[in-house]
């Protein structure tokens, strides 16, 4: 990934949280089958020196077994985004020498991956993502709300993917380059366009 320094975030706190707001993940592999790429719910484990990934598949994707066939794998994470317009720049009435651009904030993940057919394994991980994401609802479901024979005819139609990270790089593309009062531009307009997560990353102090 292109990363002029100003971009550079290399925080493990602030890529994690990244990768925890926006789970689904773009996974790309290059083996035998060519280039292959699907977006797959991920769960980030702090394990080991760049953590653990895990997902499943469904078993009908036959990306899983390029999994098998591959070294490292990359895995994307498309943070907030947005459009920039020249017009929200100070630098526009100044000099006019301003270009449009786009604002965001990704996470590349590379790692070794490996597929996974234990149905314990599989049924930890569905259990783990269900709670990640119905654990703030007023009435959470639960894989046991499910039916037991259901429920083991839906593990056998998945494969888990375990990623153990090997690199994570982050870039944020805030504006950084940009003059204060420019940024300050930037931040009002988007807030007045409803993006206020874009709005607030590009507001936020950074390096």
């Amino acid at each position: 990934m292109y990363q002029p320094p100003h971009f550079r975030e290399e925080g493990r706190a602030v890529l994690a949280a990244l990768v925890r707001a926006h789970p689904l993940g773009l996974l790309v592999t290059a083996g035998p089958g060519g280039l292959m790429a699907n977006p797959v719910p991920f769960l980030l484990y702090a394990e080991g020196e760049h953590g653990v990934l895990r997902a499943h598949l469904a078993r009908a994707n036959l990306q899983w077994r390029e999994l098998e066939a591959v070294e490292d794998c990359l895995v994307v994470f498309q943070g907030p985004e947005a459009y920039v317009t020249p017009s929200w720049y100070a630098t526009k009435r100044e000099t006019g020498r301003v270009v449009p651009t786009w604002n965001y904030a990704t996470v590349q993940a590379r790692g070794r991956p490996r597929a996974i057919s234990d149905a314990g394994w599989l049924r930890r991980q569905v259990d783990d993502l269900t709670a990640a994401r119905e654990g703030g609802r007023p009435e959470p479901w639960a894989v046991s709300d499910a039916p037991e024979p259901f429920v083991a005819a839906q593990l056998r139609a998945i494969v888990g993917v375990e990623i153990v990270l090997t690199e994570v790089a982050g870039k944020w593309k805030m504006s950084q380059n940009r003059a204060a009062e420019d940024r300050a531009g930037v931040a009002r307009g988007l807030a007045a366009e409803g993006l206020a997560a874009v709005a607030a990353l590009v507001a936020e102090p950074r390096r």
